[in-house]
């Protein structure tokens, strides 16, 4: 990884409503903060002719190290962690934004193995989650018992692997898409269960499999997805948080989430081979 420069270098991989938000903001506030843009991928290149300057775009990825960069951003999809996460860490900090890609038990030890060999951090957001340090920190003083997350959303803004929802109406109200484990309900809504991902994460000695997880559909939810976080810990510690997140019909992600992951991208500035929550 280059660290000759106070200036971090940045690639982002993903070029979707996240990626452009991410972009946007390097190239406007970059320098003033220490950042600027070494490449921007996308799965389809053309999208980015006539967005992104021609020297930035890089159109295969597997060149990444060309780019020299401190910081690389993943705003995609969980294959491409899974497909391209150990390179990553080799050359870079990795900053996951699909990190329910880290329910894979084998590939979550091998980017921890990862970065504590090459000493680069594997950066984790806390996009829609409340409170993920305050959990991580309950977890690692050994008195957290017990997680449970429900996000509620519009039926247009799930994406998941099943047709599950391909019969919604309009009006039908509340529905239980699925109830179980963090581990369980990952591979069924990848893109939208990123939230819960980082509290497995927090929540560390739980795991993917001992935190617990609800996704609901709302035709009532037009205008905000709801997170909700039950926490418990020993001799009767309870917290109960309540996030509403404004948001578009359609949308995958709140609008609160765009602030937040730049913030997390902010703090990416290395902090030793682990796993750290931002």
């Amino acid at each position: 990884m280059a660290t000759s420069s106070s200036t971090l270098r940045i690639g982002v991989v993903g070029y979707g409503h996240l990626g452009q938000h991410l972009v946007e903001r390097i190239i406007k506030d970059g320098a003033g903060l220490g950042l600027t843009l070494a490449f921007v991928w996308n799965r389809n290149p053309h999208k980015l002719k006539g967005l992104i300057p021609d020297h930035l775009i890089l159109e295969d990825l597997s060149a990444f190290k060309t780019r020299e960069c401190e910081v690389i951003v993943e705003v995609c999809h969980p294959l491409i962690v899974k497909d391209f996460g150990l390179q990553f860490l080799s050359h870079a900090h990795f900053l996951v934004g699909s990190p329910s890609a880290l329910c894979d038990p084998q590939l979550n030890q091998q980017l921890r193995h990862a970065a504590s060999l090459h000493g680069n951090t594997l950066y984790i957001p806390s996009g829609a989650l409340w409170g993920g340090q305050d959990i991580q920190r309950l977890n690692d003083s050994g008195a957290l018992t017990g997680v449970f997350v429900r996000m509620s959303k519009h039926p247009s803004c799930f994406r998941l692997t099943e047709d599950t929802l391909s019969d919604w109406t309009e009006g039908e109200g509340r529905r239980v898409l699925f109830s179980g484990s963090v581990a369980e309900l990952c591979p069924l809504a990848p893109n939208n269960v990123n939230t819960m991902a980082a509290v497995a994460v927090a929540a560390g000695t739980l795991g993917f499999s001992g935190v617990l997880g609800e996704i609901v559909s709302d035709t009532a939810l037009r205008d905000y997805h709801v997170v909700e976080v039950e926490v418990s810990g020993a001799h009767g510690f309870s917290v109960h948080t309540v996030r509403r997140n404004p948001a578009q019909l359609g949308a995958v992600t709140g609008s609160a989430t765009y602030s937040s992951f730049w913030h997390s991208l902010l703090v990416c500035k290395g902090h030793g081979g682990r796993v750290h929550l931002c």
